[in-house]
């Protein structure tokens, strides 16, 4: 079968379209005919090789994946050849599909039949294949863990990339206000489109400062000014501006730091405006089930910026690097 193959860390000029031994499903397995593979920025530290975390090579990346099943291990229930499927990338026993298991970007791919969720007729692949890491982490920062409601002003830092697009999706299908933070006037125009209610580039204008402008300067006593919630995976220098803009009782959501996870802190803005840090950790099953059934009811749409072949999947990679696209990129092996 043909496959994105890393056959060595370094840059995304390490990866390979070749062809790959197409798996056989074990005790407890599945294979299924991957339709649809989306990418993460995850994808680009894993080629290039993250402390603490060995990956075996030659290895098929892509931990996002959804597709048809054709062929059932035993000790396998429940399932059955033709059943259509999305993968939840984390195999408990043995780690994340895509790093130290072959992940999703080939023609076929074998999965632990307990990572199955299925996919509504009425869903495309392609949108399911969109759901896991992005819009998964969203839904369990905003939604399961209950950090924001109708009518809370939402300002959603990184706005254009996977995460942060779902969490405006998310926050937009929930009643919330959102403001998004992207870096080129074309993306903040492409996210108004998308339903974000206010647009800020901040590589132009001081976002922080721009919050206390329009809402207020958040105040100690009356609740008023600033944001009810910022969500901030980026970390580093935008931290402690984080703290600046948030409302009394407000709320700000970690799930990652992309720019440093050891920032210049100020516990005041903590005490004194009685602000909720929340991080989540990746997102469940359930998670993933509910974000199925809001695209089946119509309620969500993922973005998607691109639809490529498996070979233009690399540069599909480039684009999600350079961060050049708004949402999913998806590759069809």
């Amino acid at each position: 079968m043909k496959a994105l193959v890393l056959v060595e860390h370094g840059d995304i000029d390490r990866l390979r379209v070749m062809e790959h031994p197409t798996p056989v499903a074990g005790a407890g397995q599945v294979v299924i005919r991957v339709r649809a593979s989306s990418f993460n920025h995850h994808d680009v530290f894993t080629v290039k090789g993250m402390p603490g975390i060995k990956v075996p090579m030659p290895v098929v990346i892509g931990l996002d994946m959804a597709g048809e099943i054709v062929e059932v291990g035993t000790e396998v229930t429940g399932w059955a050849v033709g059943d259509r499927v999305l993968v939840n990338p984390l195999n408990r026993k043995l780690g994340l599909m895509g790093e130290v298991l072959d992940g999703g970007m080939a023609e076929y791919c074998a999965v632990a039949a307990e990572q199955l969720i299925a996919v509504p007729d009425n869903v495309d692949l392609i949108q399911a294949a969109a759901l896991p890491v992005a819009y998964g982490t969203a839904h369990r920062m905003l939604v399961t863990h209950r950090t924001v409601k109708a009518g809370d002003k939402v300002l959603v830092l990184g706005a254009s990339g996977g995460v942060g697009m779902a969490c405006v999706v998310l926050a937009r299908q929930l009643g919330c206000e959102v403001i998004a933070c992207a870096s080129s006037d074309d993306k903040l125009e492409r996210l108004k489109a998308l339903g974000a209610h206010h647009v800020v580039n901040y590589s132009k204008v001081d976002w922080s400062r721009w919050v206390i402008d329009t809402f207020g300067k958040p105040q100690r006593r009356t609740y008023e000014g600033g944001v009810d919630c910022v969500v901030n995976f980026t970390g580093g220098d935008t931290w402690v501006p984080t703290l600046r803009c948030v409302k009394r009782g407000g709320r700000i959501l970690v799930c990652g730091a992309t720019a440093g996870h050891d920032p210049k802190e100020d516990l005041r803005y903590i005490w004194t405006f009685e602000l909720q840090v929340v991080g989540s950790n990746s997102y469940t099953d359930e998670d993933l089930r509910a974000l199925m059934a809001m695209i089946s009811r119509g309620e969500i749409s993922p973005v998607i910026d691109r639809v490529l072949p498996l070979d233009e999947a690399i540069e599909g990679l480039r684009l999600i690097r350079d961060r050049e696209v708004i949402g999913k990129v998806v590759v069809t092996p």
